[in-house]
């Protein structure tokens, strides 16, 4: 009982001390794409812009924060192609400049940074610098294309589970219109903007749904009530 009341005590205090949120709303849980909308302290602080996601649509992702789930509704899967639904923290930003002059800690995407996508691999989901022995599942930070030029880490599946789904960013559309493996993307402009903006210090959150979760946000964030994205049809 205690422990509950802790843990219940500790999502308040998180879910009270994040000021900045990053809200994507989809209409449903197969397409595959999304709107995307930013907050601070309650107030929307930029334009409504249509985003990317998964080609396979969403799936129940690992966050901070567990919901109620339909039998029906898909849980997200290593190698799915959904992108994760919930409330994640924002942790990183990374980029193919060597620096930049952020709020946020930033990873610089040498040749030897990738991203752990081997689920039996010690550090499953993980962003390492690897210069020799490399894991069997990985991705490259530093790609040949402009997808990964400037992007944010979300902190899905941070308990390293099995197969539960690793290496979620915001990042830059491979096109205009093109679904991503998991991920949310945009043009460079506007995630430009979203990493200039975000903070630190106000513990950024990414908010990901199908509209028909709508409720359930409001009732945890209620300073998000005058969204558009968030009211019923």
């Amino acid at each position: 009982m205690v422990k509950s009341f802790l843990i219940i005590i500790s999502i308040q205090i998180f879910l009270f001390s994040s000021e900045q949120i990053v809200l994507v709303v989809s209409d449903n849980f197969t397409t595959s794409k999304a709107s995307l909308e930013c907050y601070e302290d309650g107030k929307k602080i930029s334009d409504t812009i249509e985003v990317n996601i998964g080609k396979n649509g969403l799936g129940w992702g690992l966050g901070e924060v567990s919901f109620k789930q339909n039998s029906n509704e898909s849980i997200k899967k290593e190698g799915d192609k959904k992108a994760p639904i919930g409330l994640f923290k924002l942790t990183h930003i990374f980029g193919y400049e060597k620096k930049q002059n952020l709020n946020m800690p930033y990873l610089h995407s040498s040749k030897n940074l990738i991203c752990v996508d081997d689920s039996k691999h010690k550090y499953y989901n993980q962003i390492i610098s690897v210069k020799d022995k490399k894991p069997k599942s990985f991705e490259y930070m530093l790609r040949e294309d402009n997808q990964y030029e400037l992007g944010i880490v979300v902190g899905h599946n941070e308990q390293q589970i099995k197969q539960a789904g690793s290496c979620i960013f915001l990042h830059v559309a491979k096109s205009k219109d093109a679904p991503t493996a998991g991920c949310t993307s945009m043009s460079l402009k506007e995630i430009t903007k979203i990493v200039l903006w975000l903070d630190e210090s106000k513990n950024p959150i990414l908010i990901q749904i199908p509209k028909s979760r709508a409720k359930e946000i409001l009732k945890l964030y209620p300073q998000l009530q005058n969204s558009k994205l968030l009211k019923e049809d």
